[in-house]
């Protein structure tokens, strides 16, 4: 049975998850637009490439927690046979931190520059489109990231710290 908090992580997730794939549906529709206003029209919608830059970055970074939950990102298997189990889950511990770590420091960032754009006024060249509320929007997501990571940090330390054998799975009839 799953916790709670997993449960509410999982629910996050899959809503992000939805709302990256509407961020790349309305892409396909705006580059189709696009073309047919351009060849049958000849008029082109303006700032389809600012508008099309900011949505899929916008649904890539929605998309990526959920990736994350998935083991969908890439991710370095350490499978050199010398290494004990508990040599290879401390690997796994300390890659987790140094992911937390240096995405940490990208929300952190993302939230200066956005807060700076926003002060500065800064918006796209061609359609004049405001960036702060994206990289907002951004800095939410890694968030979201770094929640990912942090929750699969704990999860990786209550597997390292148990007997061998005796996993959540078997003393809890779920996981974590």
């Amino acid at each position: 049975m799953k916790t709670s908090i997993s449960a509410l992580i999982s629910k996050i997730f899959r809503i992000t998850n939805i709302l990256a794939g509407a961020c790349f549906f309305f892409v396909m529709v705006l580059v189709l637009a696009n073309i047919i206003m351009r060849n049958v029209f000849k008029q082109p919608i303006m700032g389809t490439v600012e508008i099309v830059g900011l949505f899929i970055a916008t649904g890539l970074g929605l998309a990526m927690a959920n990736c994350e939950m998935g083991d969908g990102n890439i991710g370095m298997d350490i499978e050199i046979p010398w290494f004990s189990k508990k040599v290879k889950k401390i690997i796994n511990i300390a890659s987790f931190c140094i992911s937390l770590g240096f995405w940490s420091i990208v929300v952190w960032q993302l939230f200066v520059f956005a807060n700076t754009s926003m002060i500065n006024g800064r918006v796209t060249s061609t359609a004049s489109i405001p960036i702060a509320p994206f990289i907002f929007l951004l800095g939410f997501n890694v968030f979201c990231l770094c929640v990912a990571l942090a929750y699969k940090l704990i999860r990786a330390v209550k597997d390292a710290s148990e007997a061998p054998g005796d996993t959540v799975e078997n003393r809890e009839g779920g996981s974590l």
